[in-house]
């Protein structure tokens, strides 16, 4: 796979965008990066997966996936060796990526994510208003 191709393949999706951060091209959805270039040099892209994903492509392929260092690979940012990948393999991987970042569904439902929760409604009165007692 080239980086011309994998680039193809990411702005196939619906909605998906072409920017850049850190001086690297990335590929968008809603305005979330789902998969960026050039991260450790021409011949790698990286995409953002979950923990399970990662974990599964890694072991089923680890000529192709491993997870970035540090932090952001515990977060399930996986590295893909381009060279080494075939285009159905990155489809997958790219619709695995694209999906989480257009998902609508709470990020608690994620593993590790944190809950945003909906406001209460306010609470309705019962019988009439307190006054305060006189001091």
């Amino acid at each position: 796979m080239t980086p011309a191709a994998f680039a193809k393949l990411a702005l196939g999706f619906d909605g998906a965008t072409q920017g850049a951060h850190g001086g690297h091209p990335d590929f968008r959805a809603g305005g979330k990066v789902f998969a960026s270039m050039g991260f450790k040099g021409p011949d790698s892209a990286t995409v953002k997966l979950t923990p399970e994903q990662q974990e599964m492509l890694v072991a089923a392929e680890p000529a192709i996936f491993t997870p970035v260092t540090g932090t952001w690979g515990q977060r399930g940012y996986t590295m893909i060796h381009l060279p080494a990948a075939d285009a159905t393999t990155m489809k997958s991987a790219l619709a695995m990526a694209w999906t989480n970042v257009t998902a609508s569904s709470p990020r608690a439902a994620k593993p590790g994510g944190r809950a945003v929760l909906p406001k209460a409604a306010p609470r309705a009165r019962c019988g009439p208003a307190r006054r305060a007692a006189p001091r």
